[in-house]
């Protein structure tokens, strides 16, 4: 039943050259602190496996790179193979590895040890949270490596291709507040492939066949950890409009779904052409941040990864050097409007708040303008493009906004007879509590 899934990526196992991992390292003696973590810690810039990292139901094996420019309280990116592969041959295939040396991140890399060398996103154990299966051993190494790394538990990442892919959505569903965000390539929505039957493989899903409202995949994810209030991970998905193996119309579901959890529109705040073939669409921000950012990879089939994506990847994750300062997290920015509309036009004033508690250095305000709505004119701010999704940008005098500060713009438009104010706003990509 994984044939055709195993064919299709024979051609990236055999692309990739293995190398033997490392020897296994150390576990902690005790709690020495400091000395505990330097008995632990493996060798640098060399592939190690991890033994008796912790709880571990499924038998999966753990791999870690650490570069010899580890930086204090390292971010951590969980790189997850497709079927028929290895951490190794994740390790081998992609260049986190090298990346990490650039920008001192640790990059663990989860092996597994069925036959099918597929991850389990199907099982009712996988898909809640603390149920069992590959997504607990997971967290188990992830655990190992903030205790002994002292990692940063707020820059936890996770990305994978195919299986590994799909395994990324689970994570992302299951453990919301381990993970800040996900890039999966050539995947399928959580809890897509879920089945009772013991089975690794659900052909509705894989065919592109099973299809929901954005609410119906919001519900499955929020039923993986029921109760959970807090923040949701940021998601980046790509796909090939030709993948013969997870179709294609997973990609749009992929889209609902995390639409949906993030509580923003379906209707794309950007939309870019960054590589000839390619179209990006981002939602809910316009920024490298935004809640969520899809990729579309026009005659691409099933094994779409190449090298360079992985440096696209970081940019969302915000881990390379070039890519946006920290931005305010949802609700640490308020926006109020007021319009004055007549027959055929319509000003409106609107004031921008930094409820948070740093400075905003610099400032983009998102928004999208109702249908027939097209800017003639503004001030405080320059506006671009002139209907759609708009970005208003700061100008020389009020780019910066101190905690608690506000500064006020303003625009005009015509309309065709709809003078409805923007729904929503984003500040530098992030999603502002509406006043």
């Amino acid at each position: 039943m994984f044939l055709a899934l195993v064919a299709a990526l024979l051609p990236m196992l055999a692309a990739t050259v293995l190398t033997a991992p490392a020897a296994a390292a150390r576990e902690p003696a005790g709690e020495s602190g400091r000395e505990s973590v330097r008995d632990a810690a493996v060798p640098a810039a060399a592939l190690t496996e991890v033994t008796n990292f912790g709880t571990n139901p499924s038998n999966l094996r753990m791999y870690l790179y650490v570069p010899e420019s580890v930086k204090p309280n390292p971010a951590v990116v969980v790189a997850v193979h497709w079927c028929t592969g290895s951490g190794p041959d994740m390790y081998n295939g992609t260049e986190y590895d090298t990346l990490a040396d650039q920008y001192g991140f640790i990059v663990l890399y989860p092996s597994v040890t069925r036959s099918s060398k597929c991850f389990d996103v199907s099982s009712p154990q996988a898909l809640r949270r603390g149920g069992g299966s590959d997504p607990v051993g997971i967290k188990s190494m992830i655990d190992w490596v903030t205790r002994t790394y002292d990692a940063d538990t707020g820059r936890v990442f996770a990305t994978g291709v195919s299986s590994g892919a799909m395994m990324t959505n689970v994570l992302l569903g299951v453990y919301p507040d381990v993970f800040a965000a996900g890039a999966a390539f050539s995947g399928v929505p959580f809890a897509c492939f879920a089945t009772t039957d013991g089975s690794e493989w659900n052909s509705n899903c894989s065919g592109g066949t099973l299809t929901r409202t954005p609410k119906e995949w919001g519900d499955l994810v929020r039923s993986a950890y029921p109760g959970y209030t807090g923040p949701r991970p940021r998601m980046q998905i790509w796909h090939g409009t030709e993948d013969d193996v997870l179709r294609y119309p997973n990609f749009g579901e992929q889209i609902k779904q995390w639409t949906n959890v993030h509580g923003v529109s379906q209707t794309p705040t950007t939309t870019d052409t960054p590589q000839s073939g390619w179209t990006r669409t981002r939602y809910g921000g316009t920024g490298d941040r935004a809640p969520v950012e899809a990729i579309s990879l026009q005659g691409v089939g099933h094994n779409l990864y190449a090298h360079g994506m992985a440096s696209r990847v970081l940019t969302f994750f915000g881990l390379d050097s070039s890519g946006p300062a920290p931005q305010p997290q949802p609700g640490a920015c308020k926006v109020t409007s007021t319009l004055n509309a007549w027959t055929t036009g319509l000003t409106a004033s609107v004031t921008l708040t930094n409820t948070g508690t740093t400075t905003v250095n610099g400032w983009k305000l998102g928004f999208t303008l109702p249908a027939g709505q097209t800017v003639t004119g503004g001030w405080g701010a320059t506006y671009a493009p002139s209907s759609g999704s708009v970005t208003a940008t700061n100008v020389s005098y009020n780019g910066t906004i101190a905690p608690g500060a506000s500064v006020s713009v303003g625009y005009q438009a015509r309309h065709g007879g709809n003078s409805a104010a923007p729904a929503a706003f984003t500040l530098n990509g992030t999603a502002c509590t509406a006043g």
